[in-house]
C-alpha cells in the first residue's frame, strides 16, 4: 500500500532550509516529492496540514540494547569500577530470553524516540536480530568479542552468514570490544577477516583518559600506532565509539575515511569519562554520528536528546556558537549514523531513497514562529522526542500516535520487567 504525505514541512540535514510539500511512499521507498500530489487510488492519505514536520529517521550508531534490563544499576561510579563492580557480573548471567526480551523493550523506546535504526554489539546477537524483524527496525549487529576466545569471533562471521538474506534491514559488523579486552594479535585477525569478507568493524576506542596509559604502558603504542597496527583503518568501514581522547596529533595523523565517529555525548558525560573533540575530528572527516551507549550508561536511548546535547555542548566548550550548526546535527543523528551502520540510500528525504521517516507534531507552544527558513534549529534546540508523533520504517509504521502496530507493548513491558527481576532480584 502507497502511502501520500500531503502539506508536511521537510526537513533534513542537507536542506539550507525547510520544505512545504509532499511526499509519496511505496514499496518501501520515497518515489516522489513535489511541493503537490495528487492521491491515487490506494494511497493512505496523512494530511499534516502545515502543523507537522517530516524528517528522515533517526540512528543510533552505538548502543547495547538489551542494557535496558540494567538501567539504574551501578549509578555515578568511574566506568572500569561500574563495568568491573555491576555490569560484567550482572551480564555474566545473561541468557537468550534476558537479551531478546530486553531488546524488545529498547525497541518501544527507541521507536517512540524516532529511531529507525541501530547498532548493537552484545550477546545472543541471533535474538537480537529476531527482535529487531519483528518490531520492523533496522539493525547493525555484531557480537561483542571480549578476551581472546575465538568463539565469539567465529559466532560474529556465522551471524553475518546466516542473517545475509535479509540485508535490506540487517547489516552485521564484527564486534571486538576494546583494545584492553581483546589480544592485539585477535584484534588483527578480526580486522584481517573483515577486510577479506567485506565486513565493517565496531569498536571502542578511547573512551576513557585511563586507556591512554594503557596503550602507552601495556601495549607500547601511541594510539596512531595501535589504530595503524590493529588493521581496523584498512577495514572496509566501520565505527569508532566515543573517541573521547583522540588528541589532536593523533587525528591530524590518521586516515579516518573508511571509519565513522560514534559520538555518545550524554553517556560519556555521565560516566564522567569527558568530551570528544568533535569540531577537530569534523576537520578530519565528516563521519561522524550519533549514538547513545546502552540504556545502563545514559541512561535513554534518545538520539533527538544527543543530537540537542551535541549541538550545545561543543558550542560552550568552543566559545562558538557556531561550532556546531543545528543541520549539520541532524545530519549526524540522520545520514551520518545511516552510512556508519552499512545502510544505502537513507537518512535523505530524497526520491528513491528508504522511507525510514518520523513526523513531529509542530502544532505545540515551543514551535511557535517555526517556518522553512528555521526549521532545522527550531526541531533542534527547541524540539524533543516528546514531539514524535509516528515512526516508520521501510513504509510501515512502528510507532504511531502512542501505538506500537507491530508489537505487543503491554506483553513486552510486562516480559521484560520478568526479566529484570530475575536477572537483577527487583
Amino acid at each position: 500500500m502507497a502511502t501520500l504525505f500531503k502539506n508536511f514541512l521537510a526537513v533534513d540535514g542537507e536542506m539550507a532550509e525547510g520544505r512545504y510539500c509532499s511526499l509519496r511512499v511505496e514499496d518501501g521507498r520515497i518515489t516522489a516529492v513535489a511541493d503537490k500530489l495528487a492521491a491515487l487510488p490506494g494511497d493512505e492519505v496523512v494530511d499534516g496540514e502545515r502543523r507537522m514536520a517530516i524528517i528522515p529517521g533517526f540512528v543510533n550508531a552505538h548502543t547495547h540494547a538489551a542494557m535496558s534490563l540494567l538501567r539504574g544499576i551501578g549509578e555515578e561510579a568511574p566506568l572500569m569500577e561500574w563495568l568491573q563492580k555491576k555490569i560484567w557480573p550482572a551480564e555474566a548471567n545473561l541468557t537468550r530470553e534476558h537479551i531478546y526480551w530486553g531488546t524488545m523493550a529498547a525497541l518501544l523506546e527507541m521507536a517512540a524516540c524516532g529511531t529507525t535504526a541501530f547498532a548493537d554489539m552484545y550477546f545472543e546477537m541471533d535474538a537480537v536480530v529476531e527482535a529487531s524483524l519483528e518490531a520492523g527496525m533496522r539493525c547493525a549487529a555484531c557480537r561483542g568479542i571480549v578476551g581472546g576466545e575465538r568463539g565469539k569471533f567465529e559466532e560474529g562471521l556465522r551471524l553475518a552468514e546466516t542473517w545475509k538474506a535479509h540485508r535490506d534491514m540487517i547489516t552485521v559488523q564484527l564486534g571486538p570490544h576494546a583494545p584492553y579486552t581483546v589480544p592485539l594479535q585477535l584484534m588483527q585477525e578480526i580486522c584481517a577477516a573483515a577486510a577479506e569478507r567485506a565486513m565493517g568493524v565496531h569498536f571502542h576506542f578511547l573512551e576513557t583518559e585511563w586507556e591512554l596509559s594503557y596503550l602507552r604502558d601495556e601495549l607500547k603504542m601511541t594510539p596512531k600506532e595501535y589504530l595503524e597496527s590493529s588493521g581496523i583503518l584498512a577495514a572496509p568501514y566501520g565505527i569508532l565509539a566515543h573517541c573521547v581522547w583522540l588528541d589532536a596529533e593523533t587525528v591530524g595523523a590518521v586516515d579516518f575515511s573508511r571509519m565513522a565517529i560514534a559520538h555518545n555525548p550524554n553517556s560519556n558525560l555521565k560516566l564522567g569519562s569527558g568530551v570528544m573533540d568533535l569540531t577537530g575530528l569534523g576537520g578530519k572527516t565528516k563521519k561522524i554520528a550519533l549514538g547513545t551507549d546502552g540504556a545502563a550508561s545514559n541512561n535513554r536511548l534518545d538520539i533527538w536528546g544527543e543530537m540537542r546535547c551535541a549541538a550545545l555542548l561543543h558550542k560552550g566548550i568552543r566559545r562558538d556558537p557556531m561550532a556546531l550548526s543545528a543541520c549539520d546535527a541532524l545530519r549526524m543523528a540522520t545520514f551520518e549514523g545511516a552510512s556508519a551502520l552499512g545502510f544505502k540510500k537513507k537518512g535523505l528525504l530524497k526520491e528513491g531513497w528508504v522511507a525510514d521517516l518520523v513526523l513531529v507534531d509542530l502544532d505545540q507552544p515551543h514551535y511557535i514562529g517555526i517556518g522553512t527558513e528555521n526549521a532545522a534549529p527550531f526541531l533542534v534546540y527547541a524540539g524533543s522526542s516528546a514531539d514524535v508523533y509516528a515512526t516508520m520504517v521501510n513504509g510501515a509504521w512502528v510507532y504511531r500516535d502512542r501505538v506500537f502496530p507491530g508489537m505487543d507493548s503491554e506483553k513486552i513491558l510486562a516480559k521484560a520487567g520478568e526479566m529484570r527481576t530475575d536477572l537483577l532480584g527487583r
